[in-house]
């Protein structure tokens, strides 16, 4: 039996979205100045609960932070990143999703806003965000006839 602190040992499973319109816009949103990382740009997204999916989690946390309807069938994986969340690991998947219902809120954070992949790489981020930064700009330049980088 694993003892509590092997437990946390464990990698913490985190999602996070690049919703993208029909014209190459990402959305990002702004973290709240009290949180870890305060003021800085990232992916919406969160933290995936004991018995989810994380496409099922990333729809439930894109509801809870934008107000939107994803479909977990919808979201597409992309990459991943490793980072430090407090104390623990963290592995951050970085899913696309071209579809949802509804129109994105800044419900919990301070802001969000719509950016192409050449201005996400002047926004200041996470460490943890910044690779799946240049994932999604290595995509643009791989599927240069694909319009909707």
């Amino acid at each position: 039996m694993p003892s509590s602190r092997s437990v946390h040992s464990w990698p913490m499973l985190v999602v996070a979205a690049a919703l993208m319109t029909p014209n190459g816009r990402i959305l990002v949103q702004q973290r709240p100045a009290a949180k870890h990382h305060g003021g800085l740009w990232e992916f919406p997204g969160g933290k995936v609960e004991v018995g989810e999916t994380p496409e099922v989690a990333l729809a439930r946390e894109l509801a809870e932070e934008l107000g939107i309807a994803v479909d977990p069938a919808d979201c597409l994986p992309i990459t991943f990143s490793r980072g430090i969340a407090g104390d623990r690991p963290m592995i951050l998947l970085l899913y696309r999703a071209d579809r949802w219902q509804g129109t994105p809120e800044a419900l919990e954070a301070p802001a969000i806003r719509w950016v192409t992949v050449d201005e996400l790489a002047e926004l200041p981020m996470p460490p943890a965000d910044e690779p799946l930064v240049a994932a999604l700009m290595a995509l643009r330049r791989l599927s240069r006839t694909d319009r909707s980088f």
